[in-house]
Formats: C-alpha cells, sequence, structure tokens
C-alpha cells in the first residue's frame, strides 16, 4: 500500500491482470477502516478487537509473548544455543497426516537433504509424519501441544528451531505456518512432481558441500511505473535507499551492490539478473506482483509473477496485462543458472495466494482462488533441473508500502536491511527473517492496543488503516525453501567465468530412506491402521466366507506363483546397479563433459569410472557422485531385503 493520507487517496500493490486495473482499487481511509472491521462495531464491542488482529487469542498472546522476549533481548532460539549450529538449534520436517500415502515417495526424493540434515542435527533432527504430523485443522496451539512445547523463545530438545514444512497451503494452512513462525525458523516446500522434491534436495546438499562459492554480489531491481504511486514509492523509498545502506555498510565491504531502477527495470533486464549471466548470489525486487480473476486460467501458473517497467502504467494501459510485461516462472528456461541463489521478492502474491480474501473482515469472505497454492515462480527456481535456488522470501496475499514507510515516520528499512545483511554475512535465511517475526509481534500487539483503546470513542481511520495494514504485511512474509539454507560465499566478488551447472536426476521407485520417528501423543487422530491378529483355529468356524477351502488353496498357491514370479524380476534389476553423475553438456545436444560411473554388482564386485583432471569442478562432481553411490547401496540393500522378508513369507 502506498500511504498517501495526506491526499485523501490509499493506493495499493498488485495488478489484476485480467482487468488491467489495481487488484484493489485505491482507497479513502474511512473506506478502508470500514472494510477492516466489517461487521464489527468497535465503539460498542472493544473486546472483539483482537479478532481483527489474529486467529485466536491464543496467536495473540503468543504474539504478545514474542515481543517482550524480542525487548529483553531473547531472539528465535533460547539463550546459549547457537542458531547458526544445526546440532544445538535443530532441524525438522513437517508432513501433514493427510498425505501419509505419498510422504514415503517425497521422503525418498528428499533423501539426500534429509540424510544432510540429520548428519548435521544429530539427536535434534526430528521428522513429523503419519500420526505425529500435521492434522487437519490443527492449529498451531494444538500442534505444540501435542509435543509439550510452550510459548516462548524456542526450546531444541523440545521442538527443532528449524521447520521446514512439506505440503500445499490447503492440506498445511498459510495461518499454521505464520504462527508456528513466530516462535521458530519455518519454510515450505510442495511441488506436484516429485522431480522437483529431487532436483531442490541435490541442489541444497551441491550447494552445501563447498565446491560452489558464490561471489559476493547483490542486485536491487525496483520498478517505477509510469504515474503509478505504489510503484514509484518502493522505488524510491525502499529499493535505491535500501540498495545503498548495504552497499555503504561497513560490515559487508567485501560485496558488489548493483542497482536497477524505473526504465532500466525491464523484462528483459529482469531475465539477465534473474537465471541469466548476471545472476547474483542475492536479488531483491520490488514490483506489483500479478493477481487474476477467480477462474482465469493464467490464475495458477502466473499469479505472482513481476510485472515490469515495460507496463505502461495504469492510465496507459487499461486492459488485460500481457506476458510481455511480466516474468512469470514459464520464462525461466532450462538453461537459467540459478544454482545456490536467494531472492526477495516485494510483490503481490509473490509467494503464494490464500482461497479466501485476506484484506477485509467479513462474516463471509470473498473467495479469490479455487483453493490455496503456491506461486509458481518462485517454486520453478527453487525446482531447476541444472541446480535451483536455495530459498525465496515472499509475500502471501497483498503487499503493503506501510512495510517500509508510513506518513508519519517517513521510510522505515531496519527490518529489511537487518535481515538482508544476515543473509550476506552467510547466516541460515530462517534465522535472518526473526527481524520480521519479531516486526509482525510488535505490531499486532500495537494494533491490539490501539483498537482496545478507541472505545468508546471513533477510531482514527487513518492510524487504523496504518496499523492494520503494517500488520498483515508483516505477517505475510514467509520462507520458500528449506529455512537452514544460507548462502555459500567465494572471498572476491567479481562474477563467475562459468556458471554453477548441476545434473539433477530422480529415478522413481527407490526405496525410501529410512524415517528418524518422534515420540508424542497420537491423540484423535486415527493412527496408521496396524495387522490385527486373529487367535483360535482356523477351522472352527467358517461363517460362509470359505465355502471351498480346496478352491481357495489353490487360488493362493496361483497368487504365490505370481508373486515369485514377480520377486525374481525384481531380483534381476537389482543384480547390476549402474550410477553415472556429470556435468551438463555446454550446448543442448552435445554428449556431457566430466563424468564419474559405478557399477556395482550383486556379488560385491564393483568398477568406478573417475574424472581425468584433479581440479575443484572434479573434486566437487565425484563428491555428489559418491553420495549419489551410497544412496544407490542403500536402496538396494532395501529392495534386497523386502525381496527376502517376501520370500521368507
Amino acid at each position: 500500500m502506498s500511504d498517501q493520507a495526506s491526499s485523501g487517496v490509499l493506493y495499493f500493490n498488485g495488478i489484476n491482470g485480467s482487468s488491467g486495473a489495481y487488484e484493489t482499487p485505491p482507497l479513502s481511509p474511512d473506506d478502508l477502516a470500514r472494510a477492516i472491521q466489517g461487521d464489527l462495531d468497535l465503539s460498542v464491542e472493544p473486546e472483539r478487537a483482537a479478532e481483527i488482529v489474529a486467529e485466536s487469542p491464543d496467536d495473540l498472546s503468543v504474539l504478545r509473548q514474542k515481543k517482550q522476549d524480542a525487548t529483553e533481548g531473547h531472539f528465535g532460539v533460547k539463550e546459549g544455543v547457537d542458531p547458526g549450529d544445526l546440532s544445538q538449534s535443530g532441524w525438522g520436517v513437517i508432513f501433514a497426516f493427510k498425505d501419509k500415502d505419498r510422504v514415503p515417495a517425497i521422503r525418498d526424493a528428499l533423501a539426500p537433504l534429509l540424510n544432510l540434515r540429520r548428519e548435521q542435527a544429530g539427536r535434534l533432527y526430528r521428522e513429523y509424519a503419519d500420526a505425529d504430523g500435521y492434522r487437519p485443522n490443527e492449529s498451531k496451539q494444538k500442534f505444540l501441544e501435542r509435543f509439550q512445547v510452550g510459548p516462548g523463545p524456542a526450546d531444541p530438545e523440545q521442538m527443532p528451531y528449524y521447520l521446514l514444512i512439506v505440503g500445499d497451503p490447503e492440506t498445511i494452512p498459510y495461518r499454521f505456518q505464520y504462527q508456528l513462525d513466530v516462535q521458530r525458523a519455518v519454510g515450505r516446500l510442495h511441488f506436484d512432481k516429485l522431480e522437483h522434491y529431487a532436483y531442490y534436495a541435490q541442489s541444497v546438499v551441491a550447494a552445501e558441500s563447498g565446491q560452489y562459492p558464490l561471489p559476493r554480489r547483490a542486485t536491487f531491481f525496483g520498478v517505477a511505473n509510469p504515474k503509478d504511486p505504489a510503484t514509484q514509492l518502493s522505488a524510491k523509498e525502499l529499493v535505491d535507499p535500501l540498495s545503498a545502506s548495504l552497499k555503504s555498510n561497513p560490515r559487508l565491504s567485501g560485496w558488489a551492490v548493483d542497482t536497477i531502477l524505473a526504465d532500466q527495470a525491464r523484462k528483459s533486464r529482469l531475465a539477465q539478473v534473474l537465471g541469466g549471466p548476471e545472476t547474483p548470489a542475492l536479488l531483491f525486487t520490488a514490483s506489483h506482483g500479478m493477481g487474476f480473476d477467480n477462474g482465469d486460467k493464467r490464475q495458477f501458473p502466473h499469479q505472482g509473477a513481476l510485472l515490469c517497467q515495460d507496463w505502461p502504467g495504469p492510465e496507459d494501459w487499461r486492459k488485460p496485462i500481457p506476458q510481455d510485461f511480466y516474468l512469470a516462472a514459464d520464462d525461466i528456461t532450462a538453461e537459467a543458472r540459478l544454482l545456490g541463489r536467494i531472492a526477495f521478492f516485494f510483490a503481490c502474491y509473490g509467494a503464494g495466494t490464500p482461497r479466501l480474501d485476506d484484506f477485509s473482515r467479513q462474516t463471509k469472505r470473498g473467495e479469490i482462488a479455487p483453493h490455496a497454492f503456491l506461486s509458481q515462480l518462485p517454486m520453478r527456481l527453487l525446482s531447476h533441473e541444472k541446480g535451483g535456488a536455495l530459498a525465496v522470501v515472499g509475500h502471501v496475499e497483498r503487499a503493503w508500502g506501510v512495510s517500509f514507510h508510513t506518513e508519519k515516520t517517513g521510510k522505515q528499512l531496519a527490518a529489511f536491511e537487518s535481515t538482508l545483511e544476515r543473509l550476506m554475512k552467510g547466516d541460515r535465511i530462517g534465522w535472518g527473517m526473526e527481524y520480521f517475526n519479531e516486526r509482525y509481534a510488535e505490531l499486532s500487539s500495537d494494533l491490539t492496543d490501539f483498537l482496545q483503546e478507541v472505545h468508546p470513542f471513533t477510531p482514527d481511520n487513518v492510524k487504523l488503516g496504518s496499523l492494520w495494514t503494517a500488520n498483515n504485511d508483516a505477517r505475510g512474509y514467509v520462507v520458500l525453501g528449506d529455512p537452514a539454507v544460507r548462502l555459500t560465499l567465494g572471498s572476491g566478488n567479481q562474477p563467475l567465468e562459468r556458471a554453477y551447472v548441476i545434473d539433477a536426476r530422480y529415478t522413481p521407485g527407490a526405496a525410501p530412506a529410512a524415517a528418524s520417528a518422534v515420540s508424542g501423543q497420537a491423540g484423535d487422530t486415527p493412527a496408521p491402521a496396524a495387522a490385527s491378529a486373529v487367535s483360535g483355529q482356523a477351522g472352527d468356524v467358517n461363517y460362509g466366507l470359505l465355502p471351498d477351502f480346496g478352491k481357495a488353496r489353490d487360488d493362493l498357491q496361483e497368487v504365490i506363483r505370481r508373486i515369485s514370479q514377480a520377486l525374481v524380476r525384481m531380483i534381476d534389476k537389482v543384480t547390476t546397479v549402474e550410477v553415472r553423475t556429470h556435468l551438463a553438456a555446454a550446448e543442448a545436444g552435445a554428449e556431457p563433459v566430466r563424468e564419474a560411473k559405478s557399477i556395482i554388482r550383486l556379488d560385491g564386485d564393483e568398477e568406478h569410472i573417475v574424472p581425468r583432471k584433479d581440479d575443484d569442478i572434479d573434486r566437487a562432481l565425484w563428491m555428489i557422485h559418491e553420495g549419489m553411490v551410497a544412496q544407490a547401496r542403500q536402496n538396494r540393500a532395501e529392495i534386497i531385503r523386502t525381496i527376502g522378508a517376501l520370500f521368507k513369507a
């Protein structure tokens, strides 16, 4: 939102691609106040003010506790815990109980990442799945109570500080992520294809191997469309001063900071710094995010795409927005070079879209999408087949200008500056986002206090609008990706002569990696069904289910025969395992270069073909290859054990 209270009109970020108009029309402070309050009359019912601020009184209590903790110097984890060391801060992954049938395959695809985090976190590694996973319609408080976790700074002995949610926002709602993130460092992943989980996992492992250090380069990209107050404000009061502040920061003296503003901030230029030859380690963008009408065929693939300077502005363009004006997921080509990068998108719907409108408090909120979903641009960046980004910070629902500017205080950049400085120092992204979590807690408490003070007076609509939009904006920033990732940086800031590339692969159907169980109470959610046994003689009772025991015996023998044949075919497939790892060819259709190959036979014989050169690239290639071979050995061992158990049965 562009805070133009003095002119009597408030402008909002976000352009509707279906019509070409603003996603939210400009409003007066009075109109905004009515939208916020909905059917509430705060002059009569001040005790209901919390309903405007948080999902529940318990959530509001946690936010107040967070504000107090920050005031007392407690940030995220409890005193004495190093958030950079996973063996102290812990790491966990949360699956949904509803996804229990699909979780083994997802866990298998994520195995390289899960194995790495298990090794790093040790005894503080947790997997919350099956009966321990997220349950339908469960609040954050109920989830934590199942594991005896209370409010206050995160104690990794109770639950890891870093938590990765794996699931779509319909199955595990955004509100759960918002509230869990108040106390912990939370990220989210969800892909429709299993191979995309595998590509992401392999990218993180490769980036953290230390063999792909990135130049210390950051780029700030700020759109300022003609006659558009929202983007002109973000370019002038956010992007330009933010980049200047970080460029002059003596603690970041080794960094090269580039700024792309206004007329230069076109789609073609964005493509160069988002997957192209000038892609930096850290990219920050501020622009309109694309929104579309519910039912528009472009809503799912293009909502949250970044509208660039190519758009002539609201006065000179009053019709549907063509893709020529914005950068979307399908603009990211197979040749994009993204390995190890982090991006921060200040844009409406830049991270995701809820099903129901979060803008106004009405008895029946409008449905803005068929279902909640994640924006496809960041998910494409994370799951790139040649090596993906580590994480993307973005906004769910609308983004607001009061994030960084208000009429009375001017620009307020501390949360942005502090978060980005942590990322540029190589800190983990979830730890860096604590500044936004603290801001959300403070604004929620301030808004609640303001609303409770208005009785029996009429609230100041300008102040109400400013506080409410600032609160919602701070809540909506989320991390897509593992919250424990961080930039792997080299010593210099000169661009790479040759882009880093990995050839991520995924073979479906491999045995899933072993899971680490976390203890907890099963509660009222059904646990996975267990086989039941019936005591007594088989022939004692026949309730008409076995009228012809002889025929049943013959049928059973036929089933056993067919199973045996299938097992023989499975054995044929695991007698020899071949693993190939190579760098992608420089040109499409050419043979791959720098290949490593291993052949593992059932009798124990192994044959290995190693890279010819002994340089950093070959050493990195061999390190990744060794990890793939180890996983292949584990998968084959699991298959053989399964076959043996079936033969025994």
